[in-house]
């Protein structure tokens, strides 16, 4: 049975996830905004998705773009937890991960690192 939350309380809990990347590397997040939606239309068990732009692959040409997205999905999260607590791991690892490819660190490297 998913976890019942409200979308307030999961945005914290986002905001909250954020707040533990350190300050070295939240300095370092440019050009990137982080949403919450309930679901991916395409594809629904999907948890967070990074759509941009890695820093990795930024050039001299990289200018005048729109910002990158890391999109968090709150319905399959809470469906896939059995409570709060685990809701609040689940979304740190996600929103970590998607940070993640930001930076350039691919999914093969993240399930190596443990951040699958």
């Amino acid at each position: 049975m998913p976890v019942e939350m409200t979308r307030a309380r999961f945005e914290e809990l986002v905001a909250d996830a954020l707040d533990l990347v350190p300050a070295e590397f939240a300095s370092a997040m440019t050009n990137v905004v982080v949403l919450v939606e309930d679901v991916n239309p395409d594809d629904p068990s999907l948890l967070g998705l990074y759509e941009g732009i890695a820093l990795t692959e930024r050039d001299h040409t990289y200018s005048g773009v729109l910002p990158d997205r890391i999109t968090i999905y709150r319905e399959p999260l809470l469906e896939m937890c059995d409570d709060e607590d685990e809701v609040v791991d689940e979304v740190a690892v996600t929103v970590v991960h998607e940070i993640a490819h930001h930076f350039g660190i691919d999914d093969d490297k993240l399930h190596a690192l443990g951040w699958g």
